[in-house]
């Protein structure tokens, strides 16, 4: 038996002014370009992700468990930003095209859900359809993101897919695991898999749409359920990305199983209950201003600010150092914030060397007009007290064991804290951020941070407090002051007089790019 494994990994925020191509492709988070996608062999890559908390490396195990062969022709994870341009998603396609010959038996792909590159507004089921093309009976399975938007496209071209139960994402191996546990048995004609779907017309927010927190933790736990006690093969729900500008984006059920009458059930069971809940997940951000009063009040520490607003994790800059600026200009002191990318001030900080007296104009490089928001530089003077070249490897729950480059990063150190200054965009999802400098954040007061959720993996459990403060930036929770143009309307809660019911025809569901090249499911 033969498997190709892949992976082409990011996630879209059309909104964001940064564009992406092949050159920030990385086996995983590599960002200083040893993990280069260019010159990649299946050998190498298998080395590099074996172990780690990634979809891909469960593919690796299971394909080795099963004495399979293993095909592995490309692997980018890019970090989220704008659409990638075409040309490199058109290499990244050929390079897996290529070696689907006729002796590969099956398919595991290890993607975001959620990628749109030039011309190709649906990434994902692009691939899907030239993979199906080339090769129209060949079994596929997908691992995708909880925020994955889901088309008619790439439903009708894969034959499994499973998604993360969880946010923060811990479960990146475990979905590896389901999905290629149905594809196997699939291949050794054990079961003949169906995929049942329910879109839903709405746009979660992706701060309140979280299996962390209810309501739909206890509508995740039922798909759980179903999965692990047999009901079903695969039970996954996918809560969208609603920062990307695409027709296709919004929430849905996906349920995998031989049955289709029980995936039918149990996904519109689903989908109604999280239509039941969609009020919850609407989200009208606190004040700015109103977050950090309180944050100065509290008495027990750290506590973590974090700024959703721009973050990398989505899209964003993370450049923009409105806690930080903040927090200073309340008085209080403890801080420890970062990292903020900002090349420029790193070299500044390089250049004068450790103990260096310097005066740097932190952040707001990247102009934000296309998010309405004018650049605002914060000017720091304070002393170098570490410098690195950014590597570190990460022991959270999340992308463990994954090695990170955050580039030539510095620290500087000011009469009320610390900042750490990056040279590459990093969203931080793990303590190492800090301690690979050589900070402790345990011992800090304010935590200043640029994210929505993942850093919750790496610093609720040390956080007293946590509190979101959304300053400026392309990675607005309040959706309506961001400009749709391609999304298929009404769509809750944009549109508040929205009527839906499970069971919506499937001419209602926007088909993402393309024709369809096998039947809707």
């Amino acid at each position: 038996m033969k498997i190709l494994i892949a992976s082409i990994f990011h996630e879209t925020n059309t909104f964001s002014p940064i564009r992406c191509d092949i050159r920030d492709f990385t086996i995983g988070f590599t960002l200083d370009g040893s993990g280069s996608v260019n010159g990649q062999n299946g050998a190498t890559v298998i080395e590099r992700m074996r172990g780690t908390n990634t979809a891909l490396s469960a593919f690796i195990a299971a394909c080795e468990a099963a004495e399979a062969d293993i095909v592995l022709p490309f692997c980018g994870t890019a970090l989220p930003s704008g659409p990638c341009d075409a040309a490199s998603f058109q290499a990244m396609c050929a390079r897996i095209l290529a070696d689907l010959d006729d002796s590969v038996d099956g398919v595991m792909l290890d993607m975001h859900g959620a990628m749109v590159a030039e011309g190709a507004d649906d990434a994902e089921g692009t691939l899907l359809a030239m993979i199906r093309q080339k090769r129209p009976g060949i079994p596929i399975a997908v691992a995708l993101d909880f925020h994955a938007t889901i088309s008619r496209q790439t439903v009708a071209n894969a034959d499994i897919i499973t998604g993360y139960w969880t946010v923060p994402h811990v479960d990146m191996y475990e979905t590896g695991q389901r999905a290629a546990r149905s594809l196997l048995a699939r291949l050794r004609g054990q079961a003949q898999p169906v995929i049942a779907v329910e879109w839903l017309p709405m746009l979660p927010a992706t701060t309140t749409c979280t299996p962390a927190r209810e309501p739909l933790r206890s509508i995740m736990d039922r798909a759980i359920t179903a999965e692990k006690s047999g009901e079903v093969m695969n039970a996954s729900i996918f809560g969208g990305f609603p920062l990307s500008d695409v027709a296709h984006a919004g929430a849905c059920v996906i349920i995998v199983d031989q049955d289709a009458g029980a995936a039918q059930a149990l996904a519109r069971e689903l989908a109604k209950s999280l239509w039941d809940a969609r009020e919850a997940f609407v989200q009208t951000p606190e004040p700015f201003e109103t977050v950090i009063a309180r944050a100065v009040e509290l008495q027990q520490h750290p506590v973590v600010v974090a700024d959703p607003g721009n973050n990398a994790g989505s899209g964003g800059t993370a450049d923009t150092p409105a806690v930080l600026e903040a927090l200073l200009n309340a008085g209080v002191d403890g801080i420890l914030a970062g990292p903020v990318w900002d090349p420029e001030s790193v070299q500044v900080m390089i250049a004068a060397g450790l103990g260096a007296e310097v005066e740097i104009v932190l952040g707001s490089k990247v102009d934000l007009g296309v998010a309405g928001h004018p650049a605002r530089p914060l000017p720091l003077k304070g002393r170098v007290i570490a410098m690195s070249d950014g590597w570190f490897t990460i022991t959270g729950p999340m992308l463990t064991g994954m090695r990170v480059c955050m580039g030539p990063t510095a620290v500087l150190e000011l009469p009320q804290g610390q900042v750490v200054v990056s040279s590459n965009r990093i969203e931080p999802l793990d303590q190492g951020v800090f301690t690979h400098c050589g900070l402790d954040p345990r011992a800090a007061r304010y935590i200043a941070l640029a994210s929505r959720q993942h850093f919750r993996a790496g610093f609720e459990q040390i956080a007293a407090h946590i509190l979101l403060a959304e300053g400026p930036g392309v990675c607005r929770s309040d959706l309506s002051t961001l400009r749709f143009n391609k999304l298929i309307r009404p769509v809750f809660p944009l549109d508040r007089n929205v009527t839906w019911a499970p069971g919506a025809p499937a001419e209602d569901v926007p088909p993402g790019d393309g024709p369809l090249l096998c039947a809707a499911l």
